[in-house]
């Protein structure tokens, strides 16, 4: 399918699911983007109602956004927003997007959830943690998207690593995935993940707090990470 407005797209998809979840009577959506029952089509096509029975009618609907205009809709639409690569160090890179969808929609910050997705690292030596996040980085910085149409490469650039970034995606475009790890900043790791021993991430915690994050969702495969995190938050 033609990738074309991704915003309508997403908007209507969220008005779909809800009018499922609530069972409220048959499903029958005709938009720009989704056509159910689709028209035109056989004919054999009619309004149906999900067979599941969720838990509670308004299940929340989060969105993984964090290009302006996408955060924006998040903000208006979604009950939580995950964004990815979230720097707590540079909250104002979305605040402007966030206060216009939340006044679209005449709600306030409490109403939605930010929950970041954070890579977590526990060892005794910081640089060999940081070491470990950077191929995932380079792959999403460097390796995402055309040049010019890497949502990830111009994150971190608003974040002010534009030399950096364009450096990564030079070196992974070119095969050197080796190097373009590399070339990932420390300081961008530092901001974006959470790795060291246990007294730095605790220590570290605190701003992903102060930036005014309601749920951290932590990407660890070593218990002893997630032991420290839970310790740090408790």
């Amino acid at each position: 399918m033609a990738f074309d407005h991704p915003l309508e797209r997403t908007r209507e998809y969220v008005e779909v699911v809800r009018t499922i979840l609530r069972r409220e009577s048959p499903l029958e959506f005709h938009g720009r983007h989704f056509d159910i029952p689709m028209r035109g089509g056989t004919g054999l096509g009619r309004p149906l109602k999900t067979i599941v029975h969720p838990l509670r009618p308004d299940l929340p609907i989060y969105l993984a956004a964090f290009g302006p205009r996408n955060v924006a809709l998040a903000a208006e639409i979604a009950d939580g927003w995950l964004p990815t690569f979230y720097s707590p160090d540079h909250p104002e890179a979305f605040a402007e997007p966030l206060s216009e969808g939340l006044a679209r929609s005449g709600r306030d910050r409490g109403s939605l959830d930010v929950a970041p997705f954070v890579p977590l690292i526990v060892g005794r030596e910081v640089q060999a943690c940081r070491d470990l996040v950077k191929p995932i980085l380079a792959l999403y910085v460097g390796g995402m998207g055309a040049r010019g149409r890497n949502f990830y490469n111009a994150l971190v650039s608003r974040y002010g690593y534009e030399a950096e970034a364009a450096r990564v995606q030079d070196l992974y475009r070119e095969g050197r995935r080796g190097e373009a790890a590399g070339a990932v900043p420390d300081a961008l790791v530092d901001e974006v993940a959470l790795v060291g021993p246990k007294e730095r991430i605790a220590d570290r915690l605190g701003a992903w707090v102060e930036a005014g994050v309601d749920t951290l969702i932590v990407g660890a495969q070593q218990p002893e990470a997630l032991e420290a995190i839970a310790e740090a938050a408790a």
